[in-house]
């Protein structure tokens, strides 16, 4: 209440000159300190009411603030007022819209929309209780006021969006206040509206166009949920017409009867309204589009002629399904009438105009899929339609390709369209389009050294279309349908024989790339074209191309074309790689010329050369000296700028070398994606040369700069060689590790982890006594990353060490599954009890399913394993006296492992001490929220923990809980039930069971 006595019956001052915008800090705050005082006090907000209703203020910002004040008041305080307030409220929004009536000037657009959207509000507040006279009382007093009726018509739009807006989500209180508002308004005063509606239309439409079209906007936003027949008649329809004419409304009234034809209704009535619009608008000389220039009316004319479309498509789809033959047949007949129209539109030269009416064309392309037979006049509009968006798909002489902006984005968008388009014409007659692509593919190809390049591209851009528009299983386009298969390998060999891959310009160019790796399976029918292509991809068309752009693309398309036909490729493997020999050299720091390909297109070079030499049918000593000479360049280049770092002061310049070393590593790397199971590095001769690399490499971890590229770069290879070269990389691992697990931040920890996981997992026994030695200075290197102190609102820091986290847990799991739990065991009775108590830790405390469902998946697999029940030893209770604080003294000696089958003795006790409660106070925990679904995995892995505990255990796990379960106030009844159900022998039944128990115990 201090706040009340604080506002002074005026308005302060100095805090409102805070709120101009050039205003000094000190003023704007005080102006915020003041707005949040008048917000909050209980009829502070009054002066601003009284300020508006009498015009105190004539600064815009100080009327704005004022609305502002209200609309807190309205929004977040209305129940607390009384009625008298309330009152207040409604006469100052009143007497401030009757001011605006003798303004000569208006207010600004912004006052204006802050004051509908605050009677708006009021409206959606007050309507259903207090204020039912609302729309009248403003009626009444706006009159035909032009200052009015753009308020009045500024506040329809604003109770639309509260009210009606679908694209504005509300919660089902207000979905269902919202539907009480609009039956009270169509019931009450929806006639009212649509006549005040109808006069502004007929008194402002010569004079006011503004106010005309703002009127139309609101026609058009309410005719979705009001009768049709108030708008849909002849006075109404006329104006709407006269306005169709008229230059400054015709593109609003365009929206307007967009959305009357938009409207949900019977299908029969919506093709009827559909009908006679559309006989008006021919009658008044609208569709014939050819003499029309003003091209943004168009865009809208088309917008609505797809309207139209698209609802008689609907009619018609429901019709079909009733028995109502005759019925049908009329709106297909109207549907069919509009096609003419809607190849006007399609065909124009402006794209918008265009896009705007290819969703009446899909559709129209449904409707004939869906018909038994085509009539010639329906082969005849699918024909046009074919040549329409053969036209269209041509690029115009603006469109810039060296530096694609919005324009060229919104025609890549439009060519989307005209594809989906092509698509759906293959489903209707995939004849007609194999055909007629072939005839203007045959036509461009014969004389393309004379047609313009939107011309040749479009041809070929067709061919390529032409793949999954008639698609085919894996891409074998040449086999089955004869008639396909032959025309299409007639374009093929056209296409490559004819010489247009010499056109000069780069989107012929990569087009022509593009459609020979789209149909790389042509090759395998006619492999005599491959020395062509072969020399294409390799020359001044292809990798040697002056754009930059075609030969950072042809990289790629090399490799892939390559990958496809490796078999074809033996006779010209050594050509090939001494082609591109100048292509696959480390682009040195020092040299100031740009490089023909950057680093990225260079890995794809390296995949290619790699895919050659190892898939040639060379002996194995030729594979081995072709690999030597493809890596050894980058070794040399390697150990050289690695002796250069260290000695560099310029950090610039070490990010610049760092960087050139990553390159290296990762060149090499990408020559081992060419082995496989059939080709591994050991038959091909290779494992020395990988080898190599591997002790040239290494080093890089030991660099004291740059060490977070180097060490990403080379745990990546790593985990490369690791596949490739299989036990023959283990004598490098621990050296690496030593390494890595030196200095470490938590990214690096964290991705050093699964190259950890993925030794553990692919080797198992083989790296035991390795793993047993490098377990726990791992563990503790973790530990150190994460108790390391971070900023409290350091998101980026938590997130790092919440993945490091569940790498660490993940790492502990793939140890536990691989049974390998030997690793763990060996550490000593300490280092277990540490790593266990962190796993209990990161099943209850911390809140992360992802986490927590690995700590239950690793709790459930050493329960598996050393849970078994065990002739009673001394020192059994020491693992969990220690932790609850008791002395463990030198008994942790005793802590010892017997043979996996048999356990860890003092493992039993812990299952009881802490096991049992993470499987209860994990999901009983605020955070674990059992809405989300990977809480519930966790769940339901917490489940089969307790389920795994009982088959290991027996009545004893029985009679833990029904001890237990009592101390978390648990009824003796239902510790009873769910000691039953974890009895059952089906999991599933306790999972559900789980699930209901955690519901109820969190209402």
């Amino acid at each position: 209440m201090a706040c009340e006595s604080a506002i002074p019956a005026i308005m302060d001052e100095q805090a409102l000159m805070g709120l101009n915008p050039n205003a000094d800090a000190r003023y704007r705050q005080r102006a915020l300190v003041y707005f949040e005082q008048l917000k909050e006090s209980l009829d502070g907000w009054e002066v601003c009411a009284e300020a508006l209703a009498k015009g105190v203020y004539s600064d815009d910002h100080v009327k704005f603030f004022c609305f502002q004040v209200l609309e807190h008041q309205i929004k977040f305080r209305h129940g607390l007022l009384t009625a008298a307030q309330q009152q207040l409220i409604r006469e100052t929004l009143m007497k401030w819209l009757q001011a605006q009536l003798m303004n000569v000037q208006p207010e600004k657009p912004f006052i204006r929309n802050k004051a509908a959207h605050v009677l708006a509000l009021m409206f959606v507040t007050e309507y259903l209780t207090l204020w039912p006279k609302f729309f009248f009382d403003i009626l009444a007093l706006v009159g035909l006021n032009p200052n009015g009726v753009d308020v009045y018509l500024r506040t329809l739009m604003a109770i639309d969006a509260e009210v009606v807006d679908r694209d504005i989500l509300h919660s089902l209180e207000e979905t269902r206040r919202n539907t009480l508002i609009k039956d009270a308004m169509r019931e009450q005063c929806i006639p009212a509206l649509v006549e005040s509606w109808f006069q502004i239309l007929q008194t402002y439409q010569h004079t006011h166009s503004e106010l005309t079209c703002q009127c139309l906007e609101v026609v058009g936003a309410y005719v979705s949920w009001i009768d049709l027949n108030l708008i849909a008649n002849d006075g109404f329809v006329n104006v709407l017409l006269s306005h169709m004419s008229m230059e400054e409304l015709r593109e609003e009234a365009c929206d307007c009867l967009f959305e009357i034809v938009n409207k949900g209704m019977d299908p029969v009535d919506k093709t009827k309204l559909v009908q006679s619009l559309c006989q008006v608008l021919q009658s008044a000389g609208f569709f014939n589009v050819e003499q029309e220039e003003d091209v943004d009316f168009l865009a809208k004319f088309s917008r609505l002629v797809n309207g139209m479309g698209q609802s008689l498509v609907l009619s018609w789809t429901k019709l079909s399904k009733t028995v109502d033959v005759k019925v049908t047949e009329e709106t297909l007949r109207a549907l069919e009438a509009k096609v003419p129209l809607m190849l006007q539109l399609l065909i124009h030269e402006d794209d918008d105009i265009s896009a705007n009416i290819v969703g009446f064309c899909y559709d129209y392309l449904h409707v004939l899929k869906q018909l038994p037979a085509l009539t010639d006049q329906q082969k005849s509009n699918v024909e046009a339609i074919m040549l329409a968006v053969m036209n269209k798909l041509k690029y115009d002489d603006e469109y810039n390709f060296e530096n694609e902006g919005e324009d060229e984005a919104m025609f890549v968008e439009y060519r989307k369209q005209l594809k989906m388009l092509l698509d759906r014409l293959a489903q209707v007659s995939p004849e007609l389009l194999l055909e007629s692509v072939h005839r203007v593919f045959n036509s461009t190809m014969q004389n393309w050294q004379t047609v313009q390049f939107m011309e040749v591209e479009m041809a070929i851009r067709l061919l390529y279309m032409l793949g999954e528009a008639l698609p085919a299983s894996h891409g074998a386009h040449f086999s089955g349908d004869v008639t396909k298969a032959s025309t299409l390998q007639a374009m093929m060999r056209s296409l490559i024989s004819c010489g247009v891959s010499e056109y000069q310009h780069s989107s012929v160019t990569l087009e022509f790339f593009e459609t020979v790796v789209r149909y790389d399976k042509f090759f395998l029918v006619e492999p005599q074209h491959i020395p062509n292509v072969l020399m294409a991809f390799l020359d001044h068309r292809g990798l040697r191309h002056s754009s930059p752009k075609v030969r950072s693309r042809v990289a790629y398309l090399f490799s892939r074309y390559i990958k496809t036909l490796h078999k074809q490729m033996n006779a010209f493997i050594e050509d090939i790689l001494s082609r591109i020999q100048d292509l696959l050299e480390l682009a040195p720091p020092e040299n100031g010329f740009p490089a023909l390909l950057s680093s990225d297109d260079q890995l794809f070079m390296f995949e290619t050369a790699g895919m050659l030499i190892v898939n040639g049918e060379s002996p194995a000593e030729r594979k081995q000296a072709l690999m030597r000479s493809l890596l050894t360049p980058l070794m040399e280049a390697f150990r050289m700028l690695l002796a250069k770092l260290p000695q560099e002061a310029n950090e610039a310049r070490q990010t610049v070398l760092a960087d050139c070393l990553s390159h290296a590593v990762g060149f090499a790397s990408r020559t081992s994606k060419a082995f496989s199971n059939k080709q591994t590095v050991r038959q091909c001769g290779c494992s020395e040369v990988y080898l190599d690399c591997l002790q040239t490499f290494l080093p890089a971890l030991g660099c004291p700069v740059q060490r977070g590229s180097l060490r990403s770069a080379v745990r990546s290879f790593l985990h490369r060689m690791i596949i490739c070269l299989e036990e023959e990389v283990l004598p490098f691992i621990p050296a690496a590790s030593q390494h890595m697990l030196k200095d470490c931040e938590p990214k690096d920890m964290q991705e050093f982890i699964p190259l950890i996981s993925q030794i553990t997992a692919k080797f198992k026994n083989q790296v035991s006594p390795f793993l047993q030695e490098v377990f726990m200075p791992l563990v503790m290197a973790i530990f150190e990353v994460l108790s390391r102190p971070a900023e409290e609102n350091d998101q980026t820091a938590a997130l790092e060490k919440q993945m490091l986290r569940r790498s660490y847990f993940s790492f502990i799991q793939t140890i536990a599954s691989s049974g390998m739990n030997d690793v763990m065991a060996s550490q000593g009775a300490e280092n277990i009890e540490r790593v266990l108590f962190t796993i209990i830790q990161g099943a209850v405390d911390f809140p992360d399913p992802i986490a927590q469902k690995t700590c239950f998946i690793i709790l459930s697999r050493l329960v598996e394993l050393w849970g078994t029940i065990l002739p009673e030893q001394p020192g059994v209770k020491c693992l969990t006296q220690g932790h609850n604080g008791g002395d463990c003294g030198d008994q942790t000696s005793n802590l010892l492992i017997t043979s996996g089958k048999d356990g860890l003795v003092g493992f039993p006790d812990f299952i009881y001490k802490h096991i049992i409660p993470a499987c209860f106070m994990a999901p009983l925990k605020l955070t674990f929220d059992l809405s989300d679904a990977q809480t519930v995995l966790t769940l339901s892995e917490c489940t089969i923990t307790l389920h795994t505990i009982h088959l290991k255990r027996g009545p004893e796990c029985i009679q833990f809980l029904q001890e237990y379960l009592p101390s978390l106030q648990v009824s003796p009844e239902i510790t009873q039930e769910l000691c039953q159900v974890l009895q059952q022998p089906e999991v599933k039944v306790l999972k559900n069971y789980m699930k209901a128990f955690f519901q109820q115990a969190k209402l």
